[in-house]
């Protein structure tokens, strides 16, 4: 989403690192084990590519807070690397987030406890969700008991995912500067379909 904002409506993290945390597979492993090293302001340190982020794309985050595989440090890092977004993108159009943040807490039945933070920009969208599951370690929220790992005893992250992904659609293809092409076979991008 950082790289290309102008190709993706949305963005969805689950267990993830920010962008541009690591450069090789040690500084990989460290920001996995401990959080990235700038705690989300790479857009404020020069990382290249994050001063094309304009327009700022809608991302929801979930991460366990007992994950030992990539610390939950690194899912508040990537909430503050879009606030710190938000809030440079704002400076230019007025989309400055409200520094309201909306707390909802939540039991999945015979399952986690989880906290879901939801920032808004200055129309009252909700533009950041981060998801904390408590208890949860490094496995797919709400995945199948049958899968590797996922965790059927937290909240079902794709559907959270995809309802998040809904309420926010692409801009029409005027809007965008690559309206001419779209994804294909293994991120190659092919030519749009006539409608």
């Amino acid at each position: 989403g950082m790289t290309y904002p102008d190709l993706y409506a949305a963005v969805g993290i689950h267990s993830g690192l920010p962008y541009a945390v690591a450069h090789d597979l040690p500084s990989a492993l460290t920001a996995m084990k401990e959080g990235g090293p700038t705690h989300g302001r790479q857009r404020d340190a020069g990382v290249p590519g994050a001063e094309r982020c304009s327009p700022v794309v809608p991302t929801i985050v979930f991460h366990g807070d007992r994950d030992t595989k990539v610390h939950p440090r690194n899912g508040d890092q990537v909430i503050a690397q879009w606030t710190a977004i938000h809030a440079h993108d704002g400076e230019h159009n007025k989309a400055r987030l409200d520094p309201q943040v909306t707390l909802q807490r939540g039991q999945v039945p015979d399952g986690h406890a989880y906290t879901r933070a939801t920032y808004h920009d200055a129309n009252g969208q909700a533009i950041l969700e981060q998801w904390w599951v408590h208890g949860a370690g490094h496995a797919w929220s709400g995945g199948s008991s049958s899968g590797s790992y996922t965790d059927p005893r937290g909240p079902d992250a794709a559907k959270e995912m995809i309802r998040f992904f809904y309420e926010h659609p692409r801009r029409e293809a005027a809007e965008r500067p690559y309206a001419g092409r779209r994804a294909g076979r293994a991120g190659h991008t092919a030519p749009q379909q006539p409608p």
